[in-house]
């Protein structure tokens, strides 16, 4: 089974062909401020960038009649369950009205399917568990004010890519696992999976849950109501301060975690502090969605960039452990996630979904 990937980023595509789940082939390819600012939109940018990734696979000579499916990474679309997407007209439609705005990952599916059009045996094009991905609960949503729901927005891919993978390790199925997936990157997200839904998540984009290396996380309300009205900063100031400027990078000025580490190690005590106290604020995440499961755990899994850190690990193991085992999945392997769904889709071992 011969599956192309296709990420779109916002001055890149990777691209990489698996036979199988074997990684045959990758590349980045780069796009010149230059190149990209003839077009207006980025959702214009779709001939230009199938252009560049037709030529490379030519490049590596790989036909691209030997393709069995093409895969891309999901846009801002509607809030949908996770799972494997088939690429229709609908979903075509939604990805160029830019719904939730205008993002790289707009252009993924729409990629998929123009390179998919051009395989001799006309293959189909999918997405796979994109950042839309809403399986809350009910009662997940209420936040305290009607007016300002709890929203899901996380980091789904790697998150149900790494709960399925573990499910197979143990010849066991995710719908069947209770599982807390923390996902430790830029941003950080807990994610409650009940028997394969993601029922309870925090919004890592927009600050809440715990802080890390460049997001806030949950701020003090009323002192953040006062900040926004004191007069001394714009709103663009005050949203960078919650994401992109908060975090790690507000205290320690570097969102390089390996380098607050290595600070912490070597003695300086606001580093040490501060990174205690990200690791703090996750443990306290987690014990917080225990309580969603009623403490009926099976494992909790931990993934990310930040996941290769041992001494990060360790110190969020030390306060959950009690909880349920845990599982140690470093990195973000988003190429690997999306063969992985759309491999398992097409062997029929997860359900192909239409979105409407």
């Amino acid at each position: 089974m011969r599956i192309l990937v296709i990420n779109p980023g916002s001055t890149s595509t990777k691209i990489s062909v698996f036979d199988d789940l074997s990684e045959v082939f990758t590349k980045v390819l780069r796009h010149s401020s230059e190149e990209l600012s003839q077009y207006p939109r980025i959702i214009d940018q779709y001939y230009f960038r199938k252009k560049i990734i037709i030529e490379a696979l030519s490049d590596a000579n790989i036909d691209i009649h030997s393709l069995d499916a093409v895969v891309g990474r999901g846009g801002l679309l509607k809030p949908i369950p996770g799972g494997v997407y088939r690429v229709n007209e609908t979903l075509i439609s939604d990805l160029r009205k830019e719904l939730l705005g205008e993002h790289a990952s707009n252009i993924g599916g729409i990629l998929a399917r123009e390179i998919a059009n051009e395989n001799s045996k006309k293959i189909e094009a999918f997405i796979v568990d994109p950042v839309v991905v809403d399986e809350l609960d009910d009662i997940a949503r209420i936040s305290g004010n009607p007016i300002l729901p709890r929203i899901s927005i996380f980091h789904a891919l790697n998150q149900k890519a790494v709960a399925r993978r573990f499910a197979r390790e143990n010849n066991q199925k995710y719908e069947d696992l209770n599982l807390i997936v923390v996902h430790l990157g830029g941003g950080i997200t807990v994610g409650v999976h009940k028997q394969g839904r993601v029922i309870d998540v925090n919004n890592g984009l927009d600050g809440e849950g715990p802080f890390s290396p460049e997001r806030a996380g949950t701020l003090p309300a009323g002192a953040l109501s006062k900040l926004c009205f004191s007069d001394k900063y714009q709103y663009h100031e005050i949203r960078k301060m919650i994401t992109g400027k908060g975090g790690m990078v507000a205290y320690l000025g570097t969102n390089d975690a390996a380098e607050i580490e290595k600070r912490s190690i070597e003695g300086e005590a606001k580093a040490k502090l501060i990174l205690e106290a990200m690791a703090y604020q996750v443990a306290k995440e987690i014990g917080a969605c225990s309580t969603v499961l009623s403490g009926k755990i099976d494992c909790i899994l931990i993934t990310g960039g930040l996941a290769f850190s041992n001494l990060i690990i360790n110190l969020i193991s030390e306060r959950v452990k009690f909880l349920a085992p845990i599982k140690v999945y470093p990195g973000e392997d988003e190429m690997k996630a999306l063969a992985e769904g759309t491999f398992y889709a097409l062997m029929g071992e997860l359900p192909i979904r239409e979105y409407n």
